[in-house]
């Protein structure tokens, strides 16, 4: 059988080599990130800023280039524990797939047992570097979401929910419609398991066909895009709230947290920490009542400090709340010998970040700072205590339980 005639004619980009070139030339640009002017040049901030390189790059690959194509899409980590970008949450498993506002799609599996689960409909891409320009189409969370006894569900993007009377699931699409993002939130990181879900577009053929020069050209031009636009907001958003007074932390009510990709009904508060050596900075706040907070450290490169095998972050199911009825933290390089120590990780200067989940109120965190050698007079009497063993074995089990979450 004769082979049937490719109606790919090229595309000069690929065929002079230019997109590649230009891909190249950003690359290279992007040493600025972490040799640019005011960044923190001690070793372990070279070390970590340009492996965070390789991870923001990893990460606009699989977004660009290899889970780009809305007529063949499969869902993909675009941020996962390894791959730490844009002040992620250590609690949430985030799933990317690519979209285009003139198809119909079917999500469709197992919803596993996450304290919340929400799925997102957006147009724009992360590659343009403006938030602003993110706009959240639709979402729907796990409470509203119609979920069979056995745990599956179905749930069908684009065209009209009368076109799908047999699908209890529905979220519609626009024209410029780019991607579904899929969070998934966790309290008990050793019990909860991650949903089992897969994404299909309604009527597409297979085999896929061979991706065409225009495609490959416009995804590594995107991946520029994404190294340029992208690595720069996360960089000035980053310096931004570094430059806030030190110690600080603001809360705000999600008025408008889910119309540009943020989780709807987040309240989100974002600050930074200042702490030396010999020092330790306490956080206090009263949690409201809510489905979901937590609080963790981030990095001069906006990506969460280690939170496998540090306790670089605590979430409300693994916090110890004291008898007033006060959270309270201790930020310090030194195991403090408390429950709820925060490790920075090394980092003297950091990003801070807080989420609550579905809050009636924004609750007014408070930090100071205090010698760490005087710490214990500045906690009350009935501070939960953690030992070196109890504290090995409960990083142990914190590295199994983020490993087993996040298994390919």
């Amino acid at each position: 059988m004769a082979a049937r005639e490719s109606t790919d004619r090229g595309d000069a980009r690929l065929e002079s080599g230019e997109a590649w070139q230009r891909l190249c030339d950003q690359l290279q640009r992007c040493r600025e990130i972490v040799l640019g002017e005011d960044v923190p040049d001690s070793p372990q901030m070279r070390a970590e800023g340009f492996r965070y390189l390789t991870r923001f790059l990893e990460a606009g690959i699989r977004s660009c280039v290899s889970h780009a194509d809305p007529d063949q899409p499969v869902f993909c980590r675009m941020i996962e524990y390894g791959m730490s970008w844009g002040l992620d949450a250590p609690d949430c498993l985030y799933l990317y797939a690519p979209l285009r506002g003139d198809r119909h799609y079917r999500i469709e599996g197992h919803r596993g047992s996450a304290n919340h689960i929400d799925v997102q409909v957006n147009a724009g891409h992360y590659a343009l570097g403006n938030v602003g320009a993110i706009e959240t189409i639709a979402s729907v969370n796990g409470q509203a979401l119609s979920i069979g006894s056995d745990g599956r569900f179905e749930l069908v993007l684009g065209g009209a929910a009368e076109d799908h009377p047999d699908v209890g699931n529905w979220l519609p699409l626009r024209d410029d419609a780019g991607f579904v993002l899929v969070r998934q939130y966790f309290d008990d990181w050793e019990n909860e398991d991650p949903a089992d879900l897969e994404i299909e577009r309604i009527g597409a053929a297979y085999p896929a066909p061979p991706p065409t020069s225009a495609q490959v050209a416009e995804g590594l031009e995107r991946l520029e895009t994404w190294l340029a636009r992208g690595g720069a907001l996360w960089e000035r958003m980053s310096r931004s709230f570094l430059g806030l007074d030190p110690n600080s932390l603001l809360v705000h009510l999600p008025e408008a947290a889910g119309e540009h990709s943020g989780l709807a009904g987040q309240a989100y508060g974002i600050g930074n920490f200042r702490c030396e050596p010999d020092q330790a900075v306490l956080l206090e706040f009263e949690p409201p009542p809510c489905h979901h907070w937590s609080v963790s450290l981030a990095t001069w490169y906006w990506e969460s400090v280690d939170y496998a095998t540090r306790q670089s972050s605590l979430n409300r199911h693994q916090a110890e709340i004291d008898e007033d009825g006060t959270f309270r933290a201790v930020i310090a390089h030194r195991d403090p010998g408390v429950a709820n120590w925060l490790d920075p990780g090394g980092h003297t200067l950091g990003s801070i970040a807080a989420r609550f989940l579905l809050a009636d109120h924004a609750p007014k965190p408070r930090m100071r700072v205090v010698p760490l050698a005087g710490v214990d007079a500045e906690l009350p009497a009935d501070t939960a205590r953690v030992g070196p063993e109890e504290r090995a074995e409960r990083l142990a089990r914190r590295r199994r339980a983020v490993i087993r979450r996040t298994r390919v």
